[in-house]
């Protein structure tokens, strides 16, 4: 379980590519001090395992689900990553509830500044517009993050030059892809409406 707040942007060392799937190695000066084998931490909001440590390096192995589910797998090298170590149960919850199960992935529309914010519009894939809503809360690339307008069909967030700051949206650009995961809690609401 994680919150949606960034603890380090990494960077992308290495993406290889086996039968099997591929490792996935990236550079975090910060997180690495705190994490150990088999530790989770969310990469753009993928729950992964640490599956080796070495100095400041970080590497994960990923399934051929998580390539074709996730961003992950059309990064290149030097790329920025957000990272966030799993939630300890004694931490405070600043974000919201993510679990690091990315739904989807989707298109950046819009990135533009709009006097000292950014506006993000984020293109919504018609499977999964239900579960966005007006001031409710979704990750973006692992962010935690408040939906300003919903439209058709896409939606929008702002962005304060602080996360902007100290995510990987500094590099964002029109058409990239972002991952995305909706709220935990509609997803549940619409189980529990659909069986009865």
């Amino acid at each position: 379980m994680f919150t949606g707040l960034v603890e380090e942007t990494g960077e992308l060392l290495a993406l290889a590519r086996s039968a099997e799937g591929a490792r996935l190695t990236v550079r975090a000066p910060l997180v690495t001090g705190d994490v150990h084998l088999g530790d989770s931490v969310a990469v753009n909001g993928c729950c992964l395992t640490v599956t080796a440590h070495e100095g400041q390096t970080l590497a994960f192995d990923l399934l051929e689900e998580t390539l074709a589910r996730t961003n992950l797998g059309a990064l290149t090298p030097g790329a920025p990553v957000n990272l966030e170590r799993a939630l300890a149960a004694h931490a405070r919850l600043g974000g919201h509830f993510v679990q690091g199960h990315v739904d989807t992935t989707s298109r950046v529309l819009a990135f533009e500044q709009v006097k000292a914010d950014y506006r993000l519009e984020i293109a919504l894939p018609a499977e999964f517009a239900r579960y966005v809503a007006f001031k409710g809360s979704i990750a973006i690339d692992g962010i935690s993050l408040t939906v300003a307008e919903v439209r058709d069909p896409s939606f929008v967030v702002w962005i304060i030059p602080h996360t902007l700051s100290v995510t990987n949206l500094r590099a964002k650009k029109a058409g990239e892809l972002v991952n995305l995961e909706f709220d935990l809690l509609a997803k549940y609401v619409e189980r529990i409406v659909a069986t009865r």
